[in-house]
């Protein structure tokens, strides 16, 4: 049985819409407005000049040292595509909050998705569970609110498969991409593909955690079941059964940026100096 994310009426939409919007206008707040982040400002080389060139492009110090008029050429950033991987397994569905990791990171994927096209980088998306879910990256605004109405929708025994569709996907990059992996990491295959991804393109892990992974500290042997298979485990406190700190530390260690988004904690203006510190975004200067 499908489920709808907070929820909500089926065919009430345009609350959802609002809010992944809303989310996009908060991580754009006090950047650059312009289409194209960083324009004219990435600095290459100065040469002699040529007629038509523009006077304000002069190189004073090298026309001085030279006796001879130069000009400084500068380089538009290239946008390189953006793929957000999006983990849709039954693990990130289970809440002790209002928003749920599955339903923050549908939101979050959204408002990054809108934030990239303001910047004209395409963002594609990628399904993890077991749902076939491949949108390749597009410019089109109608094509991401195609996909993100598709996400609104989660099965409660649906497995992982991250690292998996990580490993599938890798071959698939044609030219050097920017990849967003939202998930709690429950995937014990998925370190070991996204470190061989990041190997030929950027990487970011959006870890998402439920304040009740923590409740069982000090509870002895605890009785349990994997929400995607249901299988039974038993385990002690002191052994979380996902270790947030040891996952972040691998993360980091194989070079690969990482930020830990709690469901019951103010995230937005945390992960807008993130997609900042990586240039994802550019503040006015």
């Amino acid at each position: 049985m499908e489920h709808y994310i907070e929820h909500a009426d089926p065919l009430d939409s345009r609350q959802f819409i609002i809010a992944v919007k809303r989310l996009a206008d908060s991580l754009s707040y006090g950047t650059d407005s312009s289409s194209f982040v960083g324009q004219g400002l990435e600095y290459v080389q100065s040469r002699p000049y040529q007629s038509g060139d523009s006077v304000k492009s002069i190189d004073w110090r090298v026309t001085a040292r030279m006796n001879k008029v130069f000009v400084k050429e500068y380089e538009v950033p290239k946008c390189i595509p953006v793929w957000v991987v999006i983990d849709t397994s039954a693990s990130m569905a289970v809440s002790s909050q209002k928003l749920s990791k599955y339903a923050l990171s549908v939101q979050i994927a959204g408002g990054i998705a809108l934030t990239c096209l303001d910047r004209v980088s395409p963002v594609g998306v990628l399904g993890a569970g077991e749902r076939d879910l491949v949108v390749k990256p597009s410019l089109s605004r109608d094509i991401i609110l195609q996909w993100m109405y598709a996400l609104r929708t989660h099965r409660m025994n649906e497995m992982t498969h991250l690292g998996k569709k990580i490993r599938a996907l890798e071959p698939s990059l044609k030219t050097r991409s920017l990849v967003i992996v939202l998930s709690d990491f429950h995937d014990p295959a998925a370190m070991s593909s996204l470190k061989l991804l990041a190997a030929r393109h950027d990487c970011v892990a959006l870890q998402m955690k439920d304040p009740a992974e923590e409740y069982t500290h000090g509870a002895g042997f605890i009785h349990g079941a994997e929400a995607e298979s249901g299988n039974a485990f038993v385990t002690h406190s002191a052994n979380k059964h996902s270790d947030h700190v040891r996952v972040g530390e691998e993360l980091k260690t194989a070079g690969i940026d990482h930020l830990l988004i709690e469901t019951d904690k103010p995230f937005i203006q945390k992960l807008r100096h993130f997609l900042q510190a990586r240039g994802m975004l550019t503040g006015k200067g």
